[in-house]
């Protein structure tokens, strides 16, 4: 096995469902503007997308004449004040964390959430007490898709990006990854939509269950 290996996590969809905070907060602004409300199958395909998307696909049609920066902080400040009532990890996804570090595997974080909202959540979450680092949307002045929050994540834990596996649910997840020569895995459990082409966006591995994450980087592993 190699000890210079480590394992780096996109959040939403990846590792913590959190489409059931999210898509309540795009619905509190929706219904104070007398729009219909997301189903939870619809806030879990746009949730990668962000509260933009969210609010987007809520206001549909009008959505261009909206006070577009105004309605995304009212979703912020909702999600921020109910951050942890509904979102949890995926099935399995602890399991893979707690075998990451039995056998010291530094992993980590990188999303494009907001660096704060990102802290607030993970303090519900004892097992990201032994994350090596975390990467949010604002860290840096550029984002995922864009290599400088995996570089800044590699030089944090110490690794070198060819040694690193990069799981994640969104496009721009394997576009920055494969970008640093990292191995990319596609989180087929995540916030895909229909309209997703996920054979084109050149993952190195699918993963089609979070239950078969662990196995799946044991494999990683075993190969490098």
């Amino acid at each position: 096995m190699n000890k210079q290996a480590a394992v780096l996590f996109d959040l939403d969809g990846t590792l913590l469902d959190t489409a059931p905070d999210l898509g309540a907060a795009a619905n509190y602004v929706l219904e104070q503007h007398q729009q219909a409300p997301l189903s939870l199958a619809q806030a879990r395909q746009l949730s990668s997308h962000g509260a933009i998307g969210l609010l987007k696909a809520g206001f549909g049609d009008l959505w261009e004449q909206q006070p577009q920066a105004e309605l995304r902080q009212q979703l912020l400040d909702y999600y921020e004040q109910n951050i942890c009532q509904g979102t949890d990890f995926f099935p399995g996804i602890k399991q893979a964390l707690q075998w990451l570090n039995q056998h010291q595997i530094p992993w980590g974080v990188i999303t494009n959430k907001p660096e704060g909202l990102s802290k607030q959540l993970l303090r519900f979450f004892p097992e990201f007490e032994q994350s090596g680092v975390l990467v949010g949307g604002d860290t840096l002045p550029l984002r995922k898709p864009d290599p400088a929050p995996m570089l800044l994540a590699c030089q944090i834990i110490k690794v070198k990006p060819e040694n690193c596996l990069y799981v994640g649910d969104a496009e721009r997840d394997i576009q920055a990854g494969n970008n640093t020569n990292m191995t990319t895995l596609l989180a087929l459990w995540g916030y895909l939509s229909e309209e997703d082409e996920v054979e084109q966006w050149a993952a190195n591995i699918h993963c089609q269950k979070s239950e078969q994450l662990e196995q799946t980087i044991i494999d990683w592993l075993g190969d490098l």
